[in-house]
Formats: C-alpha cells, structure tokens, sequence
C-alpha cells in the first residue's frame, strides 16, 4: 500500500487564525453585557413592549385628570397598586421561573400541586393586601400633609375591588407566560417582569376607574367595604388552617415584606399626589409617570429574577461585592435603562400630540424621563443585588423578597425622582 506523501514542516511557531472581528466584537458584547445573546433579545423586547403599555396606561391616567380631582386619595393609590400588583405577580413568576429552572415545574389543577397553590396564594394576597393598602393611605396622608382623603370605606372598595379585577386578568397572564416559557425554553427571568409590569399597568388603572364609579352610591359602598373586609380576613384564617404547605410558606413570608412594601408604595403616592395640580397642567408629564416607574421596576425585577434563580442554583455567592457573573447581569440591567427611558419620552410626546395633553415640550419631557429613571434605575440595580443576597443570607426564598423590595423601593425612589426633576425644570 502506497504511503501518502507527508504534510511539509513549517519554521517557527504555528500561529493560530483569529477570529473574524465581527466574531470577536460579538463575543466581547456578550462577555461584557453576561446574559446570552437570546436572553438580551427578550428582554429588550419585553421592555419595549412594558414601554408601549405604561404609555397607554399613563394616557389613560391623563384622561382621567378630572376623576383624581374629585376622588382625592385614588391617585395616592395608583403607585400602590400598580405596585402591588407587580410585588405579588414578579413574585409569583420569579418563583415559576425557579421551578422551571429546576425542573419541577408542571401545569396541574390539583390542589396540591405547585402551581394551584402559588395561585391560591397569590389571590388571597391580593385581597388582603388591597384592604390593607386602604387602611395604610387613609392613616398615612393626613400625617404627609393630604387632609382632604376620600373615607376609608371608599378607599376600601376602590383598592379591593380593582385588585380582584385585577387578579383575574394577571394570574392568567402569568401562567399564560410560565407555560410558553417552559414549552418553548425561554428564560421566565428575562421575560417576566417586563411583561407583568406591562399586563399590571394596563389592567390597575381601568379595574381602578371601574371601581370609582361604586363611589356614587353610599349605601352600597358601605355594606361592600365591610363585605370586602370579611373575606379577606376570612381568607386569611382559612389558609392558616390550610394543608397545603406551599401556600401557607408563601403567604408567610410574604404579608411581612408586602406589608412593609405597602407602606413605602403609599408614600410614594403621596409624593405623586402632592403634584396633582402640576401634573393636570401638564398632562403630558403625568404620562411619564407609570412608563418611568415601570421600567426601571421591570429592570430591577428582571435582575432580581436572574440573581435569586442564580443563588438557588449555587452560581453565585451572596457577597458584599458582587460577584463577576452577578456584575454581568447588574451591567446589563443599566444598559437597558438609557434606550428604554429615551424612548418612554418620545412615546410621551407622542401621546401628547395625538391626544392634545398639555406638555412641556419634547426636550422637557426627555430630561424627565431619563434623569429620573435613570436613578431610579440605579436603585433598582442596587436593591435588586443586595435585596437578593439578604433574603438568601437570612434563610428566605429570594423570589419572595426580591421582587417586592426592588418594586417599592423603585416607586417610591422613582417617584421622588420624577418630582425632584419636574422641579429642576421650573415646571412645579
């Protein structure tokens, strides 16, 4: 058998082929930003789409200037809820998210199954949430300066009420998402709480309106807050009784956090409320309100999701500083923000425009959405890492807690940031 003729020898080292520069620059854009490149592309899009529907849902707040006028105390309890909403359905799908992760997650109506009993949970947190928003803005505004506040009862209804509403609508949306998500190997992380930020600002506002016209009739009003006040305090008795483990777990470690959240959520309104006359002068503005808080929340929902699913995994350690693959997400999340909120005041303006709101001008409108989102956004990062990493040194379920301390902590920073940057611009 004839041999085959051998390869030629070259002098000197072998020198390996590079990569093209388009390979190279790829490669460098993922090792900086850490998430995969399809990961990257959710997210965008999910905050895309967040950024559409806070806009309707902030052109539907502009429209109904003249119901906040007549219901003092409903606008104190538009952040609240919303942000409710996002505490209890981030949560929720941060905890699918994990599931999935892990391998565990199964669509099921049993009872006992994970999935019935993180809906279970999730609608008596609802409820009983929604009542204890009332009572917390009704004791609160007097003491941050808003005396005129519409009765306790009426807060009751229009809180409750508008959670149920709510409910309906969300929990569908979050199974909806968890389900596709594992059927087609999305990340639930990357996906999650920009697109129950979005279903949560688009649907709160309405249930709220609905519910605003229960106001004008006083005999039912009353017997509906105290029917209203029932349940859930039933709720709660019932699912302490309960044998379903998973539910009574999250329930109870969620009232505490919910319960502080609540309070940070009001006072946010509060700020927000404080400004109404400038905001119904300058509709436009008022736009700004729920797409700004939304996406930095969404933000700072999106890293919670990816941090406390990489501690359940063991990927990454709850250290003082973070570390490389948690720095990566924590990038990231920041360099969504600038696009983001540019876009969240081009989509103002355009509102403005079709719907003839009162503005300050484009100009005016960008420096607003980007100087208080991005600390906003800032905050979220932060809180998002370090709210994390705390609930898991302190032996809690990450998904539980993270998602609800960057929400709040987001509104409240965020609205105080909006007002701060509304005044810098000489328009209070």
């Amino acid at each position: 058998m004839p041999r085959l003729p051998k390869p030629p020898r070259r002098s000197g080292r072998v020198r390996k082929e590079r990569p093209p520069f388009r390979a190279r620059r790829s490669a460098r854009v993922r090792d900086l930003l850490g998430p995969d490149a399809v990961g990257i592309r959710q997210s965008l899009v999910a905050l895309g789409f967040s950024s559409l529907t806070a806009v309707v849902a902030g052109g539907f707040l502009a429209a109904m200037t003249g119901t906040l006028e007549r219901n003092p105390g409903l606008l104190v309890l538009v952040p609240a809820a919303i942000g409710m909403r996002g505490n209890i359905f981030g949560a929720l799908g941060s905890r699918l998210a994990t599931s999935i992760h892990a391998g565990t997650f199964r669509m099921s109506r049993r009872a006992d199954a994970l999935v019935t009993q993180n809906v279970l949970a999730s609608g008596v947190l609802s409820l009983v949430t929604a009542v204890m928003l009332a009572v917390i803005t009704k004791i609160l505004s007097p003491i941050f300066g808003l005396d005129s506040v519409i009765g306790v009862a009426d807060l009751v209804v229009l809180s409750a009420v508008g959670a149920l509403l709510s409910f309906l609508v969300l929990i569908a949306v979050t199974l909806a998402l968890a389900a596709r998500s594992a059927q087609r190997g999305w990340d639930l992380d990357d996906v999650n709480a920009p697109l129950v930020s979005a279903a949560g600002d688009v649907v709160t506002l309405p249930a709220l309106f609905v519910a605003s016209f229960l106001l004008e009739i006083d005999a039912l009003t009353t017997s509906l807050a105290s029917l209203l006040v029932l349940l859930s305090l039933l709720s709660l008795w019932w699912s302490r009784r309960s044998l379903l483990t998973t539910m009574r777990q999250v329930l109870a470690e969620s009232l505490p956090i919910l319960l502080a959240t609540g309070i940070l959520l009001v006072i946010a309104g509060v700020v927000i409320e404080h400004e109404l006359a400038t905001f119904a002068a300058n509709r436009a503005v008022l736009v700004l309100v729920p797409a700004c808080l939304a996406a930095a929340g969404a933000i700072g929902g999106i890293l919670s999701g990816r941090l406390s699913s990489k501690f359940h995994l063991g990927v990454i350690e709850p250290t003082a500083v973070p570390g490389r693959p948690a720095r990566r997400d924590l990038i990231a999340g920041l360099a969504f923000a600038l696009p983001v909120l540019i876009f969240n005041g081009l989509l103002a303006y355009v509102a403005s425009v079709l719907f003839s709101f009162e503005s300050p001008g484009l100009a005016s409108l960008l420096w607003i959405s980007v100087i208080g989102g991005s600390i906003a956004t800032l905050l979220a990062g932060a809180i998002g890492y370090y709210g994390t990493a705390l609930a898991v040194r302190a032996g809690a379920d990450p998904d539980t807690y993270g998602m609800p301390l960057v929400t709040s902590s987001v509104d409240l920073g965020g609205a105080a940031a909006l007002v701060l940057t509304i005044g810098w611009l000489g328009l209070s």
